[in-house]
């Protein structure tokens, strides 16, 4: 049994805080200053509320809005502790993080539940240590490599496709409304491009309920291109178009 601490307990951070506790480890958080949503949460997932964390403390996991990353583990900096960061962050990004022994992570795919998982890309000198951990769970491990940014560089170029083409997707069909063309581009997406009308459906309902935090991830993706010598203004404008009400 390893002690682990979660900083938060949003969906995928109480999801994966439940089955690391079905997998026999003791499980904390930080509830101060949490919304009552995450306290229920956290509870149903059968975490441990601290108001500080323990000494004895082995692991200390961030999942929390990319926007948010840099501060919460400039919270931790002082803990001698495993920090991994799964985040949605760019490659430079978790690499400036000041911590004791970081672990980069990067999670594709939902909330984990009973049945299935996502996947979490890791890398860094104790990725296989972090990777152990969810050998009893349906949270598939992926390690990469020693070199901490590698995991975020998979997320960053898994999500500049998916949510980056769901934000042009969402920018088209505003167009079309604009110019009063929805209709008959609706129409011959069924006929040229079917299921398209469907992912923009899907789109629209996780950008309703999501996109304020990809806003923040776009705009990481973006200094990921860059950083690389490439093009960022996709993703920038993929930024906008989360922000846009």
């Amino acid at each position: 049994m390893s002690e682990i601490a979660l900083v938060t307990a949003g969906e995928m951070g109480a999801a994966v805080g439940a089955q690391l506790v079905g997998a026999g480890h003791r499980v904390r958080w930080l509830p101060a200053g949490r919304s009552e949503a995450s306290r229920a949460r956290a509870d149903a997932a059968g975490l441990e509320a601290v108001e500080r964390l323990p000494d004895s403390t082995e692991v200390l996991l961030s999942i929390c809005p990319p926007a948010a990353a840099r501060q919460v583990a400039s919270q931790f900096a002082s803990l001698d502790v495993v920090y991994v960061d799964a985040n949605a962050v760019a490659p430079a990004t978790v690499r400036s993080l000041r911590v004791a022994h970081l672990v980069d992570g990067g999670i594709v795919g939902g909330p984990p539940t009973a049945d299935s998982g996502p996947r979490l890309y890791l890398s860094g000198e104790r990725a296989d240590a972090v990777a152990a951990l969810f050998e009893a769970t349906t949270v598939q491990t992926r390690v990469l490599g020693p070199d901490v940014g590698t995991a975020s560089a998979m997320k960053a170029c898994y999500a500049a496709w998916t949510k980056g083409s769901a934000a042009l997707l969402l920018d088209v069909a505003r167009l079309a409304d604009a110019l009063e063309v929805a209709e008959p581009l609706r129409a011959e997406w069924e006929q040229s491009l079917p299921g398209l009308p469907e992912r923009l459906a899907a789109a629209e309902r996780s950008a309703t309920t999501k996109g304020w935090r990809w806003v923040a991830e776009m705009q990481e993706i973006a200094e990921t291109f860059a950083s690389s010598g490439l093009p960022d203004g996709f993703h920038r404008a993929a930024a906008e178009v989360f922000g846009q009400p």
